[in-house]
Parts: structure tokens; C-alpha cells; sequence
């Protein structure tokens, strides 16, 4: 497990700096008027909540150009806001920034012979965001590990290395191919991983949950280097499709849905030759912790487990000769 998390370190910094501002205008406003100082600092606070809105209704705006995907309806986008943000904050105000290490990867001796999850998340994310899932797969007996990306904001290219160690590592432990669950940029990066590796690295099965596998709109606005190859119809996008012409992917899934405030217009989260699956009336974040997803996946390491009883891989240097 990593011992060290930068994107923790800046979500810290953060959210000390939004609660600062906060007790700053409220202790200015006080004395003259306590309301206002009150509201003041509440807005203040309800910042990230009223950007995750913003985001619903940019996405609802564009989903009329979506025409392959069942529009949102009112009911269905404010149910998905309260869910966000309710998610949004357990995930980047607690989870990631402060509990990142709660749950260790399970990976001892007595994993050996099952199929293991490797899991990836997304854009400034780290592995506090798979908490849930670490904890529902261990009590499970699956064998299960979360990593780190990093840099934060690093090509999507530069993650292959740290993938690809935390695949072999699983392979070796277990002596069977993984599964790989991915949110959001997540499942760009094991894409950039299987482009890296030239299709050779034996992986039972990709899930990908919410990510922009043609980009999203919303990266327009981003700088980074990471978030600029996930522009729509970026070059980098591009090259990776033509790529997989030559390495198909393995089999793949992805989950998707018409009230991701991240990746729109919605279909972007799908791929061609994969189990696209659409749940409605989820936003990006909560989509990841759906109870349909996670039984999915739960149901999908059960069936890769009975299929492949007997075959080992015995060893990274044979799949990849």
C-alpha cells in the first residue's frame, strides 16, 4: 500500500483554506450583521455543492445533441444533486484527504488461486476513493488492491508503469489474471496501460464506471496535462483508438449514465465492442457506489472465478513472450 498521497496533502490544504474564508467573513460580518455574516459563510461553504449543480445543468443543457441516450428528467437530476453531493463530500472532504490508508489491499497467501480486482480511480483522486469497495471485497475474500496515481495532474501515459506493477503484483499473488475496475480517467489509464503493454498482459476482465473514453466537454476548461487529453475529440484520444484497432481491448464493460455532471455528453462513457450498461439518474461519483454496480462486478469475479478453475498463469514473463 502507498505511504504517501500528494492529492491527500492538497484536498487538506483546501478544504482548510474553504472553511478559513469562511470563519473570515463570518467574524467580519458579524458585528455589523449576523444574518448576512451567516449567510455569507454558508454560501461560502456550499460552494463545491453549487458547482457540482452547475455541472448537472450544463450536462442536462448538452444531452439534446445526446440523442443515443434517455434525456434526464427534472426529478431524476435533482435526485442525482443530492445524491452527489452527499458522495462528493464523504469522498474529497473525508475519505481521500484523511482516510486513504483505512483499508489495506488484500493480498496474503490464502488469495492464492483467486481472481483478483485491481482497482483505479479517476482524475484527482487517490485510492481513498475505493474505501468501500476495499472494505465490501475483503470482507468478501477477494483478493483486492488500490493504488495511488501520481503525479496528480501527469500525463495519462506516465500511470501505465504504476498500473502495470500493481497487475503483476496481483497476477503473481494469485497465480490468475485480474480484474480491473475504473472510474472515471481510471479507465483511460488502463487503456494507456494496455497500449503500453501491447495487449500481452494476461486481464480477465476492464469494467469502467463513468469514464470518458471520447473525452468529456467539461475538460475544456482544465490546463493539466491529464485533463487536456481528455478533451473531446482530442489527438491523444484518437491515437489511442487507432491503437486498439491493432490490440483489442479485453473484455469490457462500461457503466454509464444521463446525470454524469463529469463526463457528457453521456455517451462519451461508452465503447464500442463493450457491455455498455446505463443507469439512469446517477451522478459521477455516486455512480461508482451504486449497489447495481458493485453486485455487477461481485457477480463478474464470481463467473471469471468458475471459468477459469484449474487455469493458472504461471508466470508474467510467459504471457508476455
Amino acid at each position: 500500500m502507498p505511504t504517501a498521497s500528494s492529492l491527500a496533502r492538497r484536498l487538506q490544504l483546501s478544504w482548510a483554506a474553504l472553511c478559513l474564508a469562511a470563519a473570515l467573513w463570518l467574524a467580519w460580518r458579524w458585528p455589523h450583521s449576523p444574518l448576512l455574516a451567516f449567510a455569507g459563510a454558508a454560501l461560502v461553504l456550499a460552494l463545491p455543492s453549487l458547482i457540482l449543480a452547475l455541472e448537472l445543468c450544463i450536462a442536462s443543457s448538452l444531452a439534446r445533441s445526446d440523442t443515443t441516450v434517455p434525456r434526464a428528467s427534472g426529478t431524476q437530476l435533482i435526485r442525482a444533486w443530492i445524491s452527489e453531493v452527499r458522495h462528493f463530500h464523504h469522498t474529497f472532504a473525508w475519505r481521500q484527504p484523511f482516510r486513504w490508508r483505512e483499508v489495506e489491499d488484500h493480498l496474503d497467501a490464502g488469495c492464492e488461486g483467486r481472481v483478483g480486482v485491481v482497482l483505479v480511480h479517476g482524475f484527482v483522486c487517490n485510492r481513498g476513493f475505493w474505501t468501500p469497495w476495499l472494505r465490501r471485497l475483503r470482507s468478501a475474500g477477494h483478493p483486492c488492491l488500490a493504488m495511488n496515481l501520481e503525479p496528480v495532474y501527469g500525463s495519462i501515459d506516465s500511470y501505465a508503469e504504476q498500473i502495470d506493477a500493481a497487475v503483476r503484483r496481483m497476477t503473481k499473488v494469485t497465480g490468475r489474471a485480474p480484474v480491473l475496475v475504473c472510474h472515471s480517467m481510471g479507465g483511460l489509464a488502463a487503456r494507456a496501460w494496455w497500449r503500453a503493454s501491447g495487449g500481452r498482459t494476461a486481464v480477465a476482465h476492464l469494467v469502467t464506471i463513468a469514464s470518458p473514453h471520447r473525452g468529456t466537454w467539461v475538460a475544456r476548461f482544465s490546463h493539466k496535462v491529464n485533463g487536456r487529453q481528455m478533451r473531446l475529440k482530442s489527438a491523444w484520444i484518437a491515437a489511442l483508438q487507432t491503437d486498439e484497432l491493432r490490440h483489442p481491448l479485453p473484455p469490457t464493460t462500461c457503466w454509464y449514465s444521463n446525470c454524469d455532471n463529469v463526463v457528457f455528453p453521456s455517451s462519451t462513457a461508452t465503447l464500442g465492442g463493450a457491455d455498455n450498461r446505463f443507469l439512469p439518474g446517477e451522478a459521477h461519483v455516486a455512480l461508482a457506489f451504486h449497489p447495481a454496480v458493485h453486485d455487477a462486478c461481485v457477480q463478474l469475479l464470481h463467473r471469471e472465478q468458475s471459468s477459469r478453475q484449474g487455469e493458472f498463469v504461471t508466470g508474467i514473463g510467459a504471457e508476455n513472450g
